[in-house]
């Protein structure tokens, strides 16, 4: 039975630098239930009439909760805007939907039952999770570019892979089921064209690449800048095609096709190509959730709540000691 290849626990196998929490380090679901009790349909309301506009805005918010987490932990470093920070690393180049959120910050600074509002976290991952889920707290001090240049870039061997999830307390099953979430998107050609031709000095394209799907990339990529959809079936759904396509060399990234052929991960693949959509729906929310509850923040200082999710907060104002009596 397919069931029967995922654990019943999706995260009884978690390991790594995620040590285990108190219940106050996790995402809260009612941070703001009393300053902003309408934060959630807010959010819900920006994001659908944002990807209505712009289906392609999903892929991107998604990949935004992706690079954040991976690095410090979801604590919204990503979103710290200044020189050096995760946004001018060299990984961050292409990521979009920046200003989507700042709009979303708007919207709700507008919203009648604010009293004063602290937001760029739970904005950030309620968009991600289209405002189905948790809210997050606390917020990173640090954003450092040379540290998001850690992230996968599409070319790693699944052991590499395996041990950067690892290293975040993520397991092998999160790995194949986030990967899925390249069934929306699309990726510049400049990703995968070593693909296309010579091969690991082989001068022939990979090998696990179809014949016919190898000629469409090739049409489709004239300058490395161009780009195509990772999901060349359904690219504007969300579904489990991204994993049906595996199994017919049709994975665009080098990371995605060798989920296929490695043993480690095969099984879970295998899994999501039934027809049993539930079964990665549930596990795709299940593991976001794992993404989301990364933290390596502990002590007090190592995090805020920001007042401008762009910025740390100011330093507090030293007061004057008040003059000695004789």
């Amino acid at each position: 039975m397919v069931s029967a290849m995922l654990p019943q626990n999706p995260v009884q196998d978690l390991v790594g630098a995620s040590s285990i929490l108190s219940p106050q380090d996790f995402l809260s679901f009612s941070y703001y239930h009393k300053t902003c009790p309408a934060a959630e349909e807010i959010i819900n309301q920006k994001m659908t009439a944002w990807f209505r506009k712009d289906y392609t805005l999903a892929a991107s918010i998604i990949r935004l909760h992706f690079h954040d987490c991976a690095i410090r932990g979801c604590d919204a470093s990503i979103l710290l805007n200044h020189r050096n920070s995760e946004r001018a690393a060299y990984a961050s180049k292409t990521l979009r939907g920046f200003q989507k959120l700042r709009g979303g910050v708007q919207k709700l600074s507008h919203a009648r039952t604010f009293s004063r509002l602290r937001l760029g976290r739970p904005l950030f991952y309620l968009a991600a999770r289209s405002g189905k889920s948790h809210m997050g707290v606390k917020m990173g001090r640090t954003s450092i570019a040379k540290e998001a240049d850690l992230v996968p870039q599409g070319r790693e061997n699944v052991t590499a892979l395996i041990d950067f999830f690892q290293e975040r307390g993520l397991n092998v099953l999160d790995l194949v089921v986030l990967s899925g979430s390249h069934t929306i998107g699309r990726s510049s050609c400049r990703s995968f064209l070593h693909r296309l031709a010579n091969y690991k000095g082989t001068g022939r394209p990979d090998p696990t690449l179809d014949r016919n799907y190898l000629r469409n990339l090739t049409r489709s990529c004239r300058w490395s800048s161009d780009v195509v959809y990772l999901d060349t079936t359904t690219p504007k759904t969300f579904d489990m095609e991204y994993y049906n396509n595996l199994g017919k060399k049709m994975g665009l990234l080098s990371t995605d096709q060798e989920l296929y052929s490695d043993p480690r991960t095969e099984p879970f693949v295998s899994a999501f190509t039934s027809q049993q959509p539930d079964l990665f729906f549930n596990q795709f929310a299940a593991s976001m959730v794992n993404l989301g509850n990364i933290l390596f923040h502990t002590a007090p200082n190592e995090s805020e709540i920001r007042l401008n999710c762009n910025y740390v907060n100011p330093a507090p104002r030293k007061t004057a000691n008040p003059p000695r009596r004789n």
